[in-house]
C-alpha cells in the first residue's frame, strides 16, 4: 500500500508550507509558501544564512538610509529564498508582503509590484509567483487590481465565507483557509465540545467554501493551510490544494492506511448571487467573531515576525 502522502498526490496538489530545503528535497510537493514566520525560522537555521548575507549586500547599494536599506533586504531575502524554492517544485511559489500594509491597499500593490520586479531581476519566470496578501478588504481590493495586471495573488489569513466569497468576486487566484486557526479558536471559546473528525470547524468552514466555489463555477483555487494534526487533512482530501508543514507530511509519508475523498467538484454549476459591497463585508466580519479575531491577531503576528527578521537583518547591515 502507498503512503497517504501519495494517495493524498492523486487527489490534491500537495503544497510545503515550509522555506525549508530540505523538506521539500524529501517530500517532493508540486509548490511551496513561505510567510514572514517560516522566513524568520529559516533565517535562525546556519545553512540559510549566507541568503540573508546576499540580501544585505544587494539592500546597500539600494538604499537611501539604514531603514529603507533593511526593508529591501527583507524584500530580497524573501525573493532569494523563493528563487531557491522554484528550483525545487516544479509549480507555484507564494511570497508573501509586508503584513504591516494589511489595510493600505496602494502600499500593497507597491510592493507586490516591488516583489515581481525583484524577482525578474533574478530571471525567474514570474507567472509561478504568488502574491501573498492578508484578506482584508483593502488587500482584496489591491488583489483585485493585480489580478487585472496579470500578477497572480494568494489571499491569506482567511477565516470567514465572506472573506472567500469576496476574494472569489473579485478574481483572486487562490485563497488560503486556515484550518487549524479556527479549530484553535473554537476549542478555546467551546472546551467542552468535540471538534475531532468532521466536526472541526476549520474542516466544515474550507468545506463550505469548496462547495460554494465549485457550485458557483468560480476559478479561484482553495488551499487549506494552517492544520494542526493530520485528521484535518484527511478531511479534506480532495481540495483543490492543501499546504502542509514537514512535520505533518512527514506523518503522512508514513500512514499507509486507505485515505478516501472527501471533497469532489460539483457537476452542475449554478449562477452565483450579486457581489458583497464593502458594507456587506465589513458587517459579516462584525458577526463573526472568530473571523475577525483570527484575521487581525495574525496580521500581528506576522507583523512581529517581519520586524524581528528585519532586526537580524539589520544586525548584518
Amino acid at each position: 500500500m502507498t503512503s497517504q502522502l501519495e494517495q493524498l498526490k492523486k487527489m490534491t496538489t500537495v503544497v510545503a508550507d515550509t522555506g525549508d530545503f530540505e523538506a521539500i528535497k524529501v517530500y517532493q510537493p508540486q509548490d511551496a509558501t513561505t510567510n514572514p514566520s517560516l522566513l524568520l525560522k529559516a533565517m535562525q537555521i546556519e545553512k540559510y544564512q549566507p541568503l540573508g548575507a546576499e540580501a544585505v549586500a544587494w539592500a546597500k547599494g539600494q538604499g537611501k538610509n539604514n531603514a529603507q536599506t533593511v526593508k529591501l533586504a527583507a524584500d530580497k531575502l524573501s525573493v532569494l529564498i523563493g528563487s531557491k524554492l522554484m528550483q525545487q517544485v516544479p509549480g507555484l511559489v507564494s511570497t508573501e508582503v509586508d503584513a504591516r500594509l494589511s489595510f493600505d491597499t496602494q502600499a500593497t500593490i507597491d510592493k507586490a509590484e516591488q516583489l515581481i520586479a525583484l524577482y525578474q531581476q533574478q530571471d525567474i519566470d514570474t507567472s509561478r509567483v504568488l502574491i501573498k496578501i492578508a484578506s482584508t478588504w483593502e488587500g482584496i481590493q489591491a488583489a483585485k487590481y493585480l489580478e487585472e495586471k496579470g500578477i497572480r495573488c494568494n489571499l491569506t489569513l482567511l477565516f470567514s465565507f465572506a472573506q472567500a466569497r469576496a476574494c472569489a468576486e473579485v478574481g483572486a487566484y487562490l485563497i488560503s483557509p486556515f484550518v487549524g486557526r479556527i479549530l484553535d479558536w473554537y476549542k478555546n471559546d467551546q472546551p467542552e465540545q468535540d471538534f475531532t473528525g468532521a466536526n472541526d470547524p476549520g474542516v466544515q468552514s474550507v468545506t463550505s467554501i469548496y462547495n460554494y466555489f465549485k457550485e458557483h463555477g468560480y476559478s479561484t483555487v482553495v488551499m487549506g493551510a494552517s492544520f494542526r494534526n493530520i485528521s484535518e487533512i484527511q478531511q479534506l482530501a480532495g481540495c483543490d490544494r492543501l499546504t502542509i508543514s514537514p512535520a505533518l507530511l512527514e506523518e503522512l509519508a508514513n500512514n499507509n492506511e486507505p485515505l478516501s475523498q472527501m471533497l469532489s467538484a460539483s457537476t452542475e454549476v449554478k449562477p452565483a448571487p450579486s457581489a458583497l459591497s464593502e458594507q456587506a463585508f465589513r458587517w459579516q466580519m462584525n458577526e463573526d467573531a472568530m473571523a475577525t479575531q483570527k484575521l487581525a491577531e495574525g496580521i500581528r503576528q506576522f507583523a512581529i515576525d517581519q520586524e524581528k527578521l528585519e532586526a537580524m537583518l539589520a544586525e548584518l547591515i
